[in-house]
């Protein structure tokens, strides 16, 4: 990039100039090179004010312009001019057809946007500007097109040809290529065009829809991993039945494909009827995927499957819009796999990774509304803040209506906006008019970047049996706005007794929604015969940080009594974070650490509860991590976080190891495996245990361990052994069943990945020097996203005590690989620089040293607009 790239407004959006009513594209796809064939059928936009006499087409540098014509009159240079990759035709009719023939190089494309070639099978990635990689066209989502398209290639190397819509010709050439031609009877922008050609082989079921329609159903892999896609058609099967039984929405074509493929930027991806995936979130079985992973391909799936609908059916206008369909989906998927598992545990889930990852986000340089105002690289807003706290938006309309409300404005948006390109205004009206509240303050969510701080205190007047509570409003300025107007919040409250039960409150209710829509309100509760102790913020009502003066007794009887599950975990958390915290300060100045007994005897009475659910106790069991401990730190001490922390750990080994060896028994399994919410929760809890015994430094730990590892019959129980070892200071035994371990499944390359992810994670000393050995390893391909990910990822965004080394040999390191990745795929290369971007929440030493990296990132060469634009922000 030699020029500093222009920055898109969202104030500026025009409405296009042209549509295209039809989209033909015939694909050639040969050795070294293909050649696209383009029919488009233009016509002027009647909504369009604006009137020019020439036509812009998206392109890219790396098209080939072979032929142009338009109406049939073929069209020299004189007519056309062609720069930074866009066309432009000098002067075209009202109405007409666009006929072009582009060559491109799937084989050289290592970016993995638009067509590429990856392991000898064709695929592509359109969302969310890849399109114009493949030819010419209005690469905008608010242009809709029907599409049809036929793929030719060798039948030999390439017998499956796949694209969206319905199969409606195939016929073989004279030559021994073949073709098939794909018809999508549905308009659709760009961005959800999809194309697969290779040696693939699936298997194939069927879905009967509500109203009859039956539905063919097939997943496609290569042969060796046909048997790891039975998991993924019943995770699909079960997001199409509850689909039509929540939202009453069924599928509309006649068949429903998804094909695994192991290079891709992205988890997956919605193409209609066609869903492209990492092998990552489609692949499973007992033997190589751990429950985590099946839970994943569960929600993948789902995810993926809903945005026909949320995403497809009804689209985004802009891509400022994104989470319009994201937000809505990652709502729609948790919801799905809170039905089908534990929905406390899935709300816990889904809150640590807001709270370490978003809430970060919200707290940086790159902080952004839920609905962005601008950008340069729109690639860089596939963001936790558009998808999870999209998604915690949506939610809190849930909240605010009820189920019934929000599904009537699930259904009024739907009818109203079908085969259309709208806008997060849009979706709020449908829940205005179905339910006729005034959300006018609410839609500050899609505006307003940042994290609001809850501040609440209470009093009680015995006199008069009434409780009050006081809450005050604020958010952090961000990078696009120092002054926040107050949000409308919901928070839900709860009230317990001295005995540990529930007050009744409105209407006998146990729990109640306060709208918050001021910076300081005081809510009053009559009737209130005891003083009581409040459940504030049950099941995480809203995306916000929240300030409350509990003791450490009262979390004690939270964890003990609350009847919502998440705030007994959530009462768990704030217990350690307060112990953690005095241990952080007592390290920091050079004073002995003592465990709390307060942390000891909460974690005993959890531990000796046997009616309790074991996920749940695996979570309150689990201290809060690093990266939240770092979160809430006005400035991050990553060494003395790590030693408070470790310490804690090993001192609750130590004092609850008889009741983790109770415990670990207990979840010992003796029926066949079954990814089942009742046998992931004990595995769960047994793991934990596990941890723990570790810790108390006995051989015969070591040795419980290393017999998990050797007789486990699935992959969670497996690969927990390897990495708790790996870990540990059992360094001579964690060396042998690494090597043991990747003997075994060397030819898995999703499992290879958790093998290097559980040596880039490892704690102890000298993990940059086998990370940078493994990097030479004949596992590694810089190539390929999920092997960057696992290695060098993991290291620098899930190990902190190395990577943040105080010599500066983790910064260094991240900044080779962004350096050497804007040339390979400079999607993975922003990605990665997020490490760098948290510079100033470190000690002044850190953050010179990470500065001074993000410096030469910024003067490298020919830098990508992805990576330009985090890395300029963060400077």
């Amino acid at each position: 990039m030699s020029t500093t790239p222009s920055v898109i407004y969202l104030k500026d959006y025009q409405v296009p100039p042209f549509l295209i009513e039809s989209t033909q594209l015939r694909f050639e796809l040969e050795d070294d090179r293909t050649l696209v064939k383009a029919e488009l059928r233009l016509t002027r936009n009647p909504e369009c004010q604006v009137k020019p006499r020439g036509l812009l087409m998206h392109g890219d540098e790396s098209l080939r312009l072979c032929r142009l014509a338009v109406d049939g009159q073929v069209l020299t240079a004189k007519d056309y001019s062609i720069d930074a990759g866009a066309l432009t035709i000098a002067e075209v009719p009202d109405q007409f057809i666009l006929e072009s023939v582009v060559e491109i190089d799937p084989a050289k494309n290592t970016a993995l946007e638009g067509l590429y070639l990856s392991d000898g099978v064709y695929c592509t990635q359109c969302e969310a500007e890849g399109f114009r990689r493949i030819t010419y066209y209005l690469d905008r989502p608010d242009v809709m097109s029907v599409f049809t398209t036929t793929v030719v290639a060798d039948k030999a190397r390439f017998p499956v040809l796949l694209s969206n819509g319905n199969p409606v010709a195939e016929g073989d050439d004279s030559d021994g290529r073949h073709w098939v031609t794909w018809e999508d009877p549905f308009p659709k922008p760009a961005y959800l065009f999809a194309l697969v050609a290779g040696d693939l082989k699936h298997i194939e079921d069927t879905f009967t829809t509500a109203s009859g329609k039956q539905v063919a159903l097939r997943l496609f892999a290569e042969e060796k991993d046909l048997d790891k896609l039975d998991h993924a058609m019943t995770s699909l099967k079960a997001s199409m039945r509850w689909d039509e039984q929540v939202y009453g929405r069924e599928y509309d074509l006649e068949i429903y494909m998804i094909v695994a493929v192991d290079f891709f930027n992205m988890g997956a991806m919605e193409n209609k009827g066609l869903n492209v995936f990492n092998t990552s979130c489609v692949l499973a079985s007992q033997k190589t995927t751990t429950d985590a992973g099946f839970q994943r391909v569960e929600a993948v799936v789902a995810h993926e499957y809903f945005h026909n609908w949320s995403g497809n059916r009804v689209t985004c206008r802009d891509w400022f819009q994104l989470s319009l369909k994201e937000g809505f989906t990652v709502f729609r998927d948790a919801e799905f796999s809170a039905d089908m598992n534990s929905r406390t545990v899935k709300r816990v889930e889904d809150v640590q990774l807001l709270r370490t990852a978003q809430f970060s986000e919200d707290a940086g340089p790159m902080a952004h509304p839920v609905r962005p105002a601008s950008f340069i690289e729109i690639s860089n807003f596939y963001t936790m803040t558009v998808y999870e706290k999209g998604a915690e938006v949506v939610r809190m309309i849930h909240t605010l209506l009820g189920p019934d409300q929000f599904r009537a404005g699930s259904d009024l948006y739907f009818e109203r906006h079908d085969g259309q390109a709208v806008t997060t205004d849009d979706f709020v009206a449908a829940m205005e008019a179905a339910s006729g509240r005034d959300l006018t303050q609410f839609k500050r969510w899609y505006s307003q970047a940042g994290t609001p701080v809850l501040d609440i205190t209470d009093e009680y007047d015995p006199s008069e049996s009434v409780y009050r509570l006081r809450v005050k409003q604020a958010c952090p300025p961000t990078p696009e706005a120092s002054e926040k107007a107050p949000f409308h919040i919901p928070l839900q409250v709860g009230l317990l007794s001295p005995e540990g039960t529930d007050m009744p409150l409105e209407n006998d209710a146990t729990t109640v929604t306060l709208e918050l829509t001021e910076s300081e309100q005081t809510f009053t509760f009559t009737g209130i015969p005891q003083k009581p102790v409040p459940s504030l913020l049950r099941g995480f009502s809203a995306p916000v940080k929240l300030n409350y003066a509990y003791s450490q007794a009262e979390l004690v009887f939270l964890m003990q009594h609350d009847s919502d599950g998440f705030n007994r975990w959530e009462a768990a958390q704030k217990l350690g974070v307060i112990i953690l915290q005095a241990l952080i300060a007592d390290y920091q100045a050079g004073r002995e650490l003592v465990l709390s007994d307060a942390l000891v005897g909460a974690y005993r009475a959890v531990l000796n509860d046997t009616t309790l659910d074991p996920a749940m106790v695996a979570k309150v069991l689990t201290l809060p991590s690093q990266a939240y401990l770092g979160e809430l730190s006005t400035q991050i001490d990553v060494d003395a976080i790590h030693a408070a922390r470790e310490f804690a750990m090993n001192a609750l080994a130590c004092a609850l190891e008889a009741e983790f060896s109770q415990a670990y028994k207990r979840c010992l399994i003796d029926v066949a495996y079954q990814p089942s919410a009742e046998q992931v929760a004990q595995r769960m809890l047994k793991n934990l245990c596990l941890s723990y015994l570790l810790r108390a430094g006995k051989p015969e730990y070591l040795a419980l361990a290393q017999q998990q590892f050797s007789d486990a019959d699935n992959m969670t129980d497996e690969q927990a052994a390897l990495a708790l070892v790996v870990h540990s200071n059992y360094q001579d035994a964690a060396q042998a069943m690494l090597s043991q371990f990747y003997s075994r499944w060397s030819q898995e390359s999703l499992v290879v990945n958790s093998w290097l992810a559980v040596q880039a994670s490892n704690p102890c000393p000298g993990a940059l020097s086998q990370v940078e050995a493994l990097m030479q390893h004949e596992a590694f391909n810089m190539k390929n996203p999920n092997k960057v990910r696992s290695l060098i990822g993991v290291f620098c965004g899930q190990n902190p005590v190395n990577f943040h080394a105080k010599d500066g040999s983790g910064y260094r390191f991240l900044a080779d690989q962004v350096v050497a990745l804007n040339e390979l795929n400079p999607q993975i290369a922003s990605r990665l620089v997020a490490p760098l971007t948290k510079w100033k929440r470190y000690d002044e030493t850190r953050q010179q040293l990470m500065r001074d990296q993000l410096q030469r990132i910024m003067d490298s060469a020919e830098l990508s607009r992805d990576v330009y634009e985090v890395v300029s922000k963060s400077i």
